[in-house]
Parts: C-alpha cells; structure tokens; sequence
C-alpha cells in the first residue's frame, strides 16, 4: 500500500440535521426525505439507495411534510403555512402556494395522484387540485377546533380520517361533512393529559390504525365507532406509522429510538380470520422515530439522530445476500469539504458559513502507526457566513489557496483570500458574472486559473480567475443532445485541457478547454455516477458508479481502456460489490502512476492497476489485518485491492503530496454529544 503521513483531521464540527418526514414514491423507485433544517434529499431504490439529489434548506421553510403525486411530482408543505412543490430537475422549489389556513401538518395525496388534503393549525382540512403547473384550491372540509396534525386517504378516496388532540374524525370527500367523530382517549380512566394522534393510516377494510402520545397503537371501525384492538408498545410516545401497499404489515416509530413491526396474522393455522400482532421490535435510532415509511421490500426509518435505516425484510428476499443487509445512512452521499494542496487548506461548508483550516505539521519522523507530536497545531483561519435564510449548496478553495467560491440558490460568491504572515484578509470579488442559479458543484482548474460551475440543464460555465481579484466569464458548455437535469459532478484534468461533467440523467459529458468544444459522451451506465477524476498522466477518466463499479475511459481515444475491459470480463470481489456505502472522492498518486487513491464513509483504499484482481476466493482484509500474517501468507494475499479501515466515517481523503494524506473523520460519538438528551429508559438490573 505503500507509506504516507496522515494527517487525521477531527475538527469538522459537522452535526447532521434529523429526520422530520419520509415519503416513499407510489409504485416507484425513490424515496422523499425531509430533515428539521428544511433539506429534502431523494433516494434511488434502483441505484442502490443512492442519495441522487438534494435540495438544501431554507431558514423561513420548515418541511412537515412530504408526498408525491401525479407520478413523480414532489410536495411539501410546513409550518411556514406554504405547500411547495420541488423541482427535481432543477434541485430547487420550483412555486408555493398560500395554504390559507396558518401553519400546516399533515398533508396526503390520494390514490390517484389528483388531489391534495392538507390539515391545518385552524382545525380545517383543505382540498387542492394537481393541475400541470401547480395546484389549485378547491374545498374546505368540515371545520372543527383542534389542529388537523396527520391525514390519511382511504383508498376508494371516498373519505379522508384525520387525527387530532384527543379526538379523530373521518370525512366525506363527497359532501364534506364529518361522517364520524371518535375519542380516542374514551376508555383511558381519570384522564389528566390530552391524547395526541400522531399518525394515522385508513385501510380498505374500512379499519383506521392510529398511533398516540399514549403509547398505543390502535385500531378502530371507523364506520361503528369502536374500538377493535389496542396495542401499547412503549411508556412513551408513538409518533409515526406507516402501511404496507398490501396492507399486511405496518412499522411505527417511538420517541424512545424504537421501531415495532405489526403484520396481520391468522390466528390459527389455517383459519381464515386475523389479527395483528406485534412481531419484530428494533432499536436502531437513539432518538425521536419523527418518520418511517413502507416499501415493498423493506422497513423504513428516520430519526432526530440523523440516521436512515434501511431494513429488508427477510421474507420477501430471494436469496441471502447485498440486497438482505441493514443499512444506514447518517452522512451525505457528496462531499461538504474541499482542499487547497498547495496551501494545505481545509474548507468545511456548513449550512449557513464556511470556515477555513490550516493544517498542523511536525518536524518529526517515526515508526508505521505511530503518532507524531505537532510543532504547529492546525489553526482556523476564517468563517464565512452566508448572508439570508438560503442555505449553501456547494462550495469550494483553490489548490492554491487563494480563492474561495459558494452558491446559495440565489447567488453565487467569489472571494480572494490574502495570507500576510499569520494574519489572513478576504475580499469579495464584486461583480461577478450573472450566471443561472443555483450552482450546483464548483471546480477550479489545477493552476487556480479557471473556475468551472454547474449549471441547471447540463450546463457548465467557465469563469476565468483575474488578479488582483476579479473574474470574467468565458464560456458556457452545453450538452449537444441538451438536458432538463442539472450537473452534480466535476472534474477537470492537470493541464487544463479537458472537463467531464455528470448530470441528473447520469449521461458523462468530456469538453475540450483549448476550444471550447463538446469532445464525447462516456457510454450511458445503467447506474448513477457517483464520484469521478481525471488521470493527471494518462488523461484518463475513473468513474465509480453506485453499484461499487469501476470504470475506466480514455478522454483522447474516446474509448474504455484495457484494464476497464478486463475489470468488466474479470469482475470486482463480491465483497466490494456488497458494500453498502457509495464511493465518494478519487484521486491519483503521482510518485505511482498506476494507483488510483478512492474512499468511502467506511475505508481508504489504494487500487494498484499493476497487480492482478482478487477473484472471490481471496480476502479483502484490511491492512492493519494483513500486517499481522507472516511473510508467505502476505504474498497468497497479494491483489490490486489495500484496504483500510482504520478511519470511520470518512468524509474526506486527499493526497497534499507523493507522500502525505490527509483523512477528515467525524465520529459519531462527537455528532451524538451535540444532540439533546434522548429519553431515558428504564434497564433491567439497574
């Protein structure tokens, strides 16, 4: 593998928002999150839940949330009173409209896709219309005290039951009038505390399953008025639920971090009646379950701890294998830091500033795996607040340190960064070119030159870096085929002659720089693309795909190389294959040009082209492992693959020179200090 000096960066104070809503696409692939700060991310199903786009938050816009209708059409709507509808192509809201009714919910669409119903802090649940363009109010139902704070459409779309203090009520869609009225706290005796229906979910059969601040899951007639069955799952509260598509089994979230499966049952083998029973109980999160969702395939969850866990269930998997395993995601699936080589600068983006890093150094040398003191500590150099309630989209230092560039979704900022001794001064650039907002990923040219920015429907522009501190612009690149999609990924090659850019569509587009001309499209992959970098000698373009393939393309021949073809023939290690975490940065190793330097939230690995594939019989072991088997077993392990594990989670990994790395972690602990305290629970023994 060879041996760098690593600096291990554990100063980025990153802490990732909760998990308000969930929203999981009818009959489709993708799933809607919503985090507490406004962000809403989408997840592939297909591309192995890869998170394929993110529209960061707003501070005036808060997502409670979430649905999809009409197909693939993507709805919000929050306490701001707004429905918002997001443009997914774009990466932004696409248009609100006033909900009219104070702060919202819930919100749910029906079967079909034609209508909304939000229920509102007024008490009132409203009727809108999907029309192509937007949505338009059509109705009041029934208006009574209380806010409406879950919703949930029968699947006729006859009638909409609605939860709320105390009390739930069903709807007539027709005539608008409340068809039943049920107290939900009826059989609890001297009630002192109100009863709050956190969820609710109407069923074909006619049976409303609600979920409260009781800690009960229940299940009620709606047309009878009675009670069926009553299940207390927790001392606390039940805050969300959620059905499967054949009605046969539901999860629900706790504010303990629980999560419960219920699934309908005979009860007798063979006999035709059922009941539901409590049946599988997990403890994933260590915070509020604010949301959880039901697919086809798997349970759901997302709690205030940040995390999203991916459950299978069992029954319906094939086989045991990749598609069987847990997953989590606490991390986003893009990088939130850059680095500036020369300079050996970090820059963090945060939601709302920047901030700006000098690494340590040491004068000192020593043994593999030992830790050396420091003569200069890493010291923070600036922060850069971003101005307004819009949160930063990307961000990104010069390699030589003396330019920083971010966009919010309304403007785009330039900045020229002086370094005078220890002091440091920063001046805005003024006047920057007006480009179409927002931008999506930026990129500055190896000599800090040029910077690159992603545009909305494939296109890139190139700004030309002025000194003393300006900027100008050059050139718009634009796919031939053109694209509704925006760009999400940049790379640009050492000596400045060539440009790939990655769309929403997952089509690879290469530029030529020195005429400013499209040069080829890299062959379309099934796949979503999900980190890329151009070979600094070869000129060769690496590519990682979210089902952990590795490509190879060279730009010059417009063609996949060699070792792509052999890699295609031979087959990555199914290890490799069934990791579950997407590859995130690529980079090169100039002292050796056949190493390829990739990483993950959970390894660092060095890909060596001059040595064979590992077929599946062979370990993928990582290092620290390897080192301690003797000389022979070490040479039966030797393959193109050095893995290592030692850096968790990794969301950065960078070489500054032929033989220095550096490796930004966030432990999870240090996230979890900075959460509120979760709810404490009684264990048994103490």
């Amino acid at each position: 593998m060879g041996e760098f000096e690593v600096h291990r960066v554990r100063f980025f104070g990153l802490v990732p928002a909760g998990v308000r809503c969930l929203a999981c696409q009818p009959r489709g692939g993708r799933l809607a999150l919503a985090r507490t700060d406004g962000a809403v991310e989408v997840y592939n199903f297909a591309a192995n839940y890869f998170q394929e786009k993110v529209i960061p938050g707003h501070e005036a816009r808060s997502v409670e949330a979430l649905c999809w209708a009409a197909g693939d059409r993507l709805f919000g709507a929050g306490l701001g009173g707004d429905i918002t509808e997001y443009d997914l192509a774009r990466l932004c809201a696409a248009r609100s409209v006033d909900g009219c009714g104070g702060p919202i919910w819930s919100m749910a669409a029906n079967g079909s896709g034609t209508q909304l119903a939000i229920g509102c802090e007024d008490g009132s649940v409203k009727l809108f219309q999907v029309v192509p363009g937007g949505i338009e109010f059509e109705r009041n139902l029934d208006r009574r005290k209380g806010r409406i704070l879950c919703l949930s459409w029968h699947p006729s779309d006859t009638h909409i039951a609605a939860g709320s203090i105390d009390v739930l009520r069903v709807f007539d869609v027709c005539s608008g009038q409340t068809a039943q009225r049920i107290m939900v706290n009826y059989r609890v005796q001297k009630v002192k505390r109100e009863c709050i229906v956190w969820s609710i979910a109407f069923l074909s059969s006619g049976t409303v399953v609600t979920s409260d601040s009781f800690g009960r899951v229940q299940f009620w007639d709606w047309e009878r008025g009675t009670l069926l069955e009553s299940h207390t799952v927790s001392t606390s509260a039940v805050l969300s639920l959620a059905v499967s598509e054949t009605e046969d089994s539901i999860i629900v979230g706790t504010s303990t971090g629980a999560t419960y499966q219920f699934q309908l049952l005979p009860v007798k083998m063979g006999s035709l009646e059922k009941r539901w029973v409590r049946t599988k109980p997990f403890q994933h999160h260590t915070h509020d379950v604010r949301a959880v969702a039901h697919s086809s395939t798997a349970l759901i969850s997302g709690g205030l701890d940040a995390q999203l866990v991916i459950r299978p269930l069992m029954e319906k998997m094939q086989k045991k294998g990749y598609d069987a395993a847990l997953r989590k995601f606490t991390f986003p699936h893009r990088r939130l830091v850059s680095c500036a080589r020369k300079a050996r600068l970090l820059l963090f983006q945060f939601s709302q500033h920047l901030e700006l890093w000098r690494l340590g150094s040491t004068d000192e040398t020593g043994k593999d795996g030992e830790v050396l003191p420091l003569c200069r500590m890493p010291e923070h150099l600036v922060q850069l607040k971003s101005k307004g309630p819009e949160h930063i989209y990307c961000s990104c230092v010069s390699p030589c340190g003396n330019w920083i560039a971010y966009s919010t979704a309304s403007r785009f900022h330039l900045y020229r960064v002086q370094y005078e001794g220890d002091s440091v001064s920063i001046k805005k650039v003024p006047k920057v070119p007006k480009l179409l907002l927002p931008a999506y990923q930026l990129q500055f040219s190896s000599d800090s030159g040029s910077l690159f920015v992603a545009s909305v429907q494939g296109s890139v522009h190139v700004l030309q870096l002025l000194e003393p501190g300006g900027c100008k612009h050059l050139h718009t690149f634009r796919p031939p085929s053109g694209s509704p999609e925006a760009v999400y990924l940049l790379a640009s090659s050492a000596d400045g002659q060539w440009l790939a850019a990655v769309g929403g569509d997952w089509a690879i587009h290469i530029y030529n720089l020195k005429c400013f001309k499209h040069h080829c499209t890299v062959p379309v992959y099934g796949c979503a693309v999900t980190a890329i970098a151009i070979h600094p000698g070869t000129n060769n373009l690496v590519i990682a795909y979210s089902d952990q393939q590795l490509f190879e393309f060279s730009i010059p021949k417009k063609q996949y190389t060699a070792w792509s073809r052999m890699v295609q023939n031979c087959g990555l290690h199914k290890v490799w294959l069934e990791r579950d975490s997407p590859i995130t940065h690529i980079t090169f190793n100039p002292k050796n040009p056949s190493h390829i330097l990739l990483h993950d939230i959970y390894m660092f690995c060095v890909l060596d082209k001059s040595l064979p594939l590992p077929d599946n019989s062979a370990l993928l072991m990582n290092q620290s492992t390897l080192k301690q088997l003797p000389e022979t077993a070490r040479q039966r392990q030797l393959h193109a693959f050095k893995i290592c594990k030692k850096f968790q989670p990794l969301l950065f990994a960078d070489l500054l020179d032929e033989n220095c790395l550096v490796m930004v972690e966030r432990p999870i602990m240090d996230v979890k200090t900075q959460l509120p305290l979760p709810i404490q629970q009684k264990k048994f023994g103490t």
